[in-house]
């Protein structure tokens, strides 16, 4: 059974989505949830405590939601391609909007260390994890290639958010997993 802390978090997190960071109060996420009024402050208690719990909630169902694909094995280049393809579609296809609610808080939170934590180490744990796939299909120069590709990613998944949703995705990661194996 879903708890009332739970519905207000995938409530806030369904307007923030689909109607950006303006719409994040107690009252509307509430309303959204269907709950009574005030329970969403019952749980937290101001904008910072929702923010940083909604923060959490994303990272949580992201890490959970994309562990079946990232943790795939994969043989080769073209198996690495299609696991990041695989992902790019999750995040802007069934889960665009809580992609879209992540976005918005990067931009939100980005100016408070303590709020931006959760996504923080979410970022940074990503990051690890496919620099070490990269060193391991032999990139000559790793920490420029996973920063040049986790920035290749973002832009992906920003422009299929945002300006073309069926915009092709295997290609492009084709395209930047070679350019960061290149010498």
């Amino acid at each position: 059974m879903t708890t009332t802390r739970e519905r207000a978090l995938a409530a806030a997190v369904e307007l923030v989505g689909t109607h950006g960071i303006r719409a994040l109060t107690h009252a509307r996420v509430d309303a959204q949830a269907r709950l009574p009024r005030g329970s969403t402050s019952n749980h937290f208690r101001t904008r910072a405590a929702l923010l940083s719990g909604v923060a959490a909630w994303i990272a949580e169902n992201e890490a959970r939601d994309l562990s079946g694909v990232l943790g795939q094995p994969f043989e080769d280049v073209d198996g690495f391609v299609d696991l990041f393809t695989q992902g790019i579609e999750l995040l802007t296809g069934p889960y665009a909007i809580r992609t879209r609610a992540r976005y918005a808080l990067f931009l939100e939170m980005a100016s408070d260390p303590e709020l931006f934590a959760p996504m923080r180490l979410q970022r940074e744990g990503m990051a690890a994890w496919t620099l070490g796939l990269l060193v391991e299909l032999g990139t000559p120069h790793p920490d420029n290639a996973v920063r040049a590709f986790m920035a290749f990613g973002d832009g992906l998944i920003l422009h299929r958010l945002s300006v073309d949703p069926n915009a092709p995705v295997r290609e492009s990661v084709e395209v930047a997993v070679r350019g960061c194996l290149a010498t």
